[in-house]
């Protein structure tokens, strides 16, 4: 079954087509990477997705639900887009634990085992304010695998990472992925695509150019 179906899906921004006719069927428990130089439509691509921007024309279907028509958002999705959002007076696990309870999907318990996974430390009180912007998308990353979705959205996850931090945001995706999870993935480095991705999609100027099989190791 499909995770993600796209038809003639299109987006115009003030007359300018910043998504062109993009139809795609991704299956279910695949990683997917999408690459393209700034202002291929990547990002949009992803917002469009997750239900945050509607489509001028053409359908998107997550799960078999029809976005926009039988439901606004996907269900059981995570997003990690652009600079992650943050209250800045409060701590990495305050901010993740006020989500949970207002999912009421997760306890505390599972707030402080994705924070752990990412190298982070759940008892530290500095509020995020003080945090770096590694420290920051490595909670952000956290945000996104906490409630173990389906589906999880990462536009430019590496950002900002040293070269431990990204090894260990490597070996999240792949065991989000060994679960079932279905997970798309935006990078400027060949080497995360090529590590990760069992299918690579190249954009430019809003459309999809090509499309290239991987061998995952």
């Amino acid at each position: 079954m499909n995770a993600i179906v796209l038809s003639n899906v299109s987006k115009t921004i003030k007359g300018r087509e910043v998504l062109r006719n993009i139809n795609l069927e991704l299956e279910r428990g695949k990683i997917y990477g999408f690459v393209g130089p700034n202002g291929s439509g990547k990002t949009m691509l992803f917002r469009v997705i997750s239900g945050l921007v509607k489509p001028s024309s053409g359908t998107v279907a997550v799960f078999g639900q029809t976005l926009h028509k039988d439901v606004s958002f996907p269900s059981d999705i995570a997003v990690l887009l652009e600079k992650p959002g943050f209250l800045e007076q409060y701590s990495g696990f305050d901010n993740l634990n006020f989500l949970a309870m207002i999912q009421k999907k997760i306890g505390e318990s599972e707030v402080k085992e994705a924070i752990e996974r990412v190298g982070l430390d759940p008892h530290d009180k500095r509020p995020v304010k003080a945090y770096s912007l590694g420290m920051r998308q490595r909670l952000a990353i956290a945000q996104c695998i906490m409630e173990k979705p389906q589906l999880i959205l990462l536009d430019e996850p590496m950002n900002g990472l040293d070269e431990k931090s990204v090894d260990k945001v490597y070996e999240i995706i792949r065991e989000e992925n060994k679960r079932g999870c279905t997970i798309l993935l935006t990078s400027h480095n060949k080497v995360d695509i090529q590590s990760l991705c069992h299918q690579v999609y190249s954009m430019s100027e809003g459309a999809i150019t090509g499309m290239t099989h991987m061998t995952v190791g």
